[in-house]
């Protein structure tokens, strides 16, 4: 998923030359009167956007339908930070070609990554994404201190995603003593997968990654990590359009408040086992 394209930079001179320059932003009425959204989600990661289904697909096409508008939702390959998606989905484009849509799901809403992405408005929290951990019944809450919560894994094995979140906090805390029990998988559910077969005694990841591959296996609690080490345990999932479109993040966020206030929001989680979270920022 996050493939370096970077090496395919000199054979697409062509495409790279034609995109150096950022894409003009389409306008609210110019979208108007093109009838359609296009809508940024990303490729391969279940359960927001797989193969043209997820709740940031589902999520996009009631968006559209409630402006009024036929939604196109795009799907993107990752690229090596969001910053370079930021780029790539909404405000310039790929180097080999693909344009910005007019509007990227799942982006954190986040004030750093806002001040360093000065061409593209963050906006939307559409839901609270949280650090979970999954883990057979035999081992104690993840709660408290770390040396507390913790400490079973210097012991017990336990799964994580490659470059992720929890991968760099279990790495870390304790001065690194559980390192040798932290196992790296390539995603959330194989990492699950392994924890079902009984090779692990635990899976922390993102909740909502960790509810669907988990799915109603009662073998498992699911729990919200909640310790002082870990500094950040949760953060709002949002979209984000080129920055002088403030017209049509308005126009958007308008119709996702009458999303959620009609339960559409909560509805399209539940389609897809996820507990739905509404961000109280």
């Amino acid at each position: 998923m996050k493939t370096d394209r970077r090496r395919f930079l000199l054979a697409a001179g062509a495409a790279a030359l034609a995109s150096s320059l950022p894409a003009r932003a389409d306008t609210l009425e110019e979208i108007k009167k093109r009838g359609s959204l296009k809508v940024a989600v990303y490729n391969n990661f279940a359960p927001y956007s797989n193969q043209g289904k997820g709740i940031d697909v589902e999520l996009a096409e009631a968006l559209g339908k409630q402006l009024g508008l036929n939604p196109q939702v795009i799907g993107y390959n990752a690229d090596e930070d969001m910053d370079d998606d930021l780029r790539n989905m909404v405000w310039k484009g790929h180097y080999l070609g693909m344009q910005p849509s007019d509007v990227m799901m799942h982006v954190p809403v986040d004030s750093y990554l806002q001040g360093k992405n000065d061409k593209v408005k963050i906006f939307g929290p559409y839901h609270l994404e949280t650090v979970a951990v999954a883990r057979l019944q035999r081992i104690g809450s993840i709660r408290g201190s770390a040396a507390t919560a913790l400490e079973v894994f210097t012991r017990e094995k336990i799964g994580v995603e490659g470059r992720s979140l929890a991968d760099a906090f279990l790495l870390g805390v304790l001065n690194g003593r559980l390192r040798d029990n932290v196992v790296h998988f390539g995603s959330v559910a194989a990492a699950v997968d392994k924890l079902k077969a009984g090779e692990l005694a635990a899976v922390m990841g993102p909740r909502s990654e960790i509810e669907v591959a988990l799915g109603k296996d009662s073998r498992f609690v699911v729990e919200v990590v909640q310790m002082p080490e870990l500094k950040i345990n949760s953060w709002p999932l949002g979209m984000a359009v080129k920055a002088e479109e403030s017209g049509l993040a308005d126009a958007i966020d308008k119709a996702l408040k009458e999303l959620e206030k009609n339960g559409t929001v909560a509805a399209i989680f539940a389609r897809h086992g996820v507990t739905y979270v509404k961000p109280t920022l």
